[in-house]
């Protein structure tokens, strides 16, 4: 068989995430938001993610899906101007506080989805398009499209290998099947078949989550999995009563997780 008769964003759409709370929709990132922030400024992640940028001061960045700055405000600090777009008000309303509070005045900010009309929504064209962790919609190829039209020069995009940042022991525990979504190879062979040869890094780290107290921990956890039953709100209480210690003040799990992110790049010609 050849690969280009292989419907690759058909095979992505198949590997949708399974409804555990990652949705397209806005309302429950505007849930997450507040304990998004405080996670992702600890996270070793973002300096690791932009050395592979190599970044230059007069560019132009497109950062889609943005959240609340975690790579919009360091990447504004050491570039041009940067356009922060993501579909969460939530996400955005603590951007918008946090550039005030850090005096970050060259980050344009728009609300504006993967589905969304990007010209519609005056996204228009920058030096560099990004996409960290962020490629969660109903129609891949056309969002890829979207990202390598909006870039000039060259395009980043970060995604899952194997399990990403999902805890599959937390999955077991409260009985939920875990499919956390496309792999990266996916991304790869349909930006392959699109006539983008994109070439591969990794990026990994080690996520021990620390919390203030135990009902803190339920609270953060439970918004990833959306809404749980009865029996499974038992099932995550009981387990982070085995699970969760208290060390130096903080709650944190007794094992820590080793997350890999692959950034796929490409020139654009």
């Amino acid at each position: 068989m050849n690969i280009n008769d292989i419907d690759w964003n058909g095979a992505c759409l198949a590997q949708k995430p399974s409804k555990f709370g990652v949705t397209t929709g806005s309302t429950y990132w505007d849930k997450r938001a507040k304990s998004f922030a405080r996670h992702n400024i600890k996270n070793d992640y973002v300096d690791k993610f932009l050395r592979c940028l190599k970044i230059r001061k007069d560019w132009t960045v497109l950062d889609v899906g943005c959240a609340t700055g975690t790579l919009a405000v360091p990447l504004a600090q050491r570039v041009r101007s940067v356009t922060a777009m993501d579909i969460s008000a939530g996400m955005l309303t603590l951007l918008s506080e946090r550039c005030r509070t850090e005096g970050v005045d060259n980050i344009r900010i728009i609300r504006a989805g993967w589905e969304d009309d990007w010209t519609a929504a005056g996204i228009g064209q920058h030096d560099i398009a990004i996409a960290s962790r962020s490629l969660i919609t109903n129609d891949y190829r056309s969002a890829l499209s979207k990202l390598d039209k909006a870039a000039r020069k060259r395009v980043y995009l970060s995604t899952l290998v194997g399990d990403g940042p999902h805890d599959r022991q937390l999955f077991e525990a409260i009985g939920r099947p875990l499919n956390p979504g496309p792999d990266y190879i996916y991304f790869c062979n349909l930006l392959y078949q699109m006539g983008i040869r994109a070439g591969v890094s990794f990026v990994s780290s080690v996520e021990r989550n620390a919390y203030n107290n135990p009902e803190e921990a339920f609270e953060i956890i439970r918004l990833r999995f959306g809404d749980l039953n009865r029996t499974e709100a038992k099932a995550l209480k009981a387990y982070l009563e085995k699970y969760l210690h208290c060390r130096d003040g903080k709650w944190q799990m007794a094992y820590r997780r080793k997350i890999v992110w692959a950034v796929l790049s490409w020139e654009k010609t």
